[in-house]
Parts: structure tokens; sequence; C-alpha cells
């Protein structure tokens, strides 16, 4: 597989945060001499969310056979459900018509090194807590269970029937089910 951080970058391969997002706005500007409007309203073809980490090994659109409009895709650090994820699932179910929702974690996961502790340090260091948990967790099949629980019993979401939740394996790209206790 051949990732940005493996290609040469040529004159651009400055490594400051300047350079790097000018190397993303050149590559829109590329993108959009090319794009077409696909016609699409913000409804997901599929009537899905897939909740999923941030983490850039997650390819999910690939990994998941989907395309352009197919579903929403709501990421943050561990994938896990927070009080934001409901908010958006919220919307995605209330306003824009989705039934069904996918929670992906993953192996190797960086949320399993950190600890509440993480959160202490950085009140330490900048003289202010995070109004934020960390929501670390030391088992991502477990994690799921949670974020799986947190969404069927979230007054604000009208379809919980329909909430699988997964982990995806990063060195097989491999999905396996987590089932609820």
């Amino acid at each position: 597989m051949t990732t940005s951080a493996s290609v040469p970058a040529g004159s651009q391969g400055a490594t400051d945060a300047d350079a790097v997002t000018d190397r993303l706005v050149e590559a829109n500007e590329r993108y959009a001499a090319a794009f077409t409007d696909p016609g699409m309203d913000a409804r997901p073809v599929l009537r899905v969310a897939v909740v999923a980490c941030m983490d850039a090994r997650l390819d999910l659109h690939a990994a998941l056979g989907l395309e352009l409009g197919d579903c929403h895709t709501i990421r943050n650090a561990g994938g896990v459900v927070t009080d934001d994820v409901i908010r958006s699932l919220t919307i995605s179910q209330r306003a824009l018509g989705t039934r069904s929702v996918v929670l992906i974690h993953h192996t190797n996961c960086g949320m399993e090194s950190l600890t509440e502790d993480f959160r202490h340090d950085l009140e330490m260091e900048v003289g202010q807590r995070p109004a934020w948990a960390v929501e670390a967790f030391r088992d991502a099949q477990q994690d799921v269970r949670q974020s799986m629980q947190r969404v069927r019993t979230s007054p604000f979401l009208l379809h919980t029937e329909d909430v699988r939740g997964f982990v995806f394996d990063v060195k097989t790209g491999l999905l396996t089910e987590v089932h609820p206790d």
C-alpha cells in the first residue's frame, strides 16, 4: 500500500505544518479542477451512520465497500460514543434519515495506552482542566459493547434496533463482530 507519507514529496518535502497544509490545498485544487457535482443531497443512500476511530490506518470506505454518499461517517479518538457522537447521530437520524448505526473500534488503538492521567497532566501543563473525558479503554471489544449500550439507551435516537459493533484488525483488515453481553 502506498500512502502520501511514503511518496516522495519533491519540493513539498518540508515537514512543518504550513507545508503540509499547502500540500493539502494544492491537492484540493487538482481535485476541484476535475470535480463534477454528483447531484446528491446530505441523506446517506444506505441510511447508515458509521462511528469509528480517527486512526489514519482505517480507510473506512474501502474497508466497508462504501461509495461517496452511502453513509454518514463520525470519527473521534477511539471511536467512542460521547455526547457529541450522540448529537451527530441524532441529527443523522432525525434530520437526515439514517436508520442503522455501525460502531468500529480497532486493534492496537492508542486509546488503550492512555488513562485519565492524560487529562490531569494536561491540566497541570496548561492550567485548565479539560471539560471532556479521555474515554481511554483497555479492551476494545468491551468498549464497543459500552458504545453500543450508549447508543441503544439514548433518548434522543429514534432508531436503536439496528446497532452493531465491530473491531477492525489493523494487520489483516478484517472486522470481528462484537455482540452485546
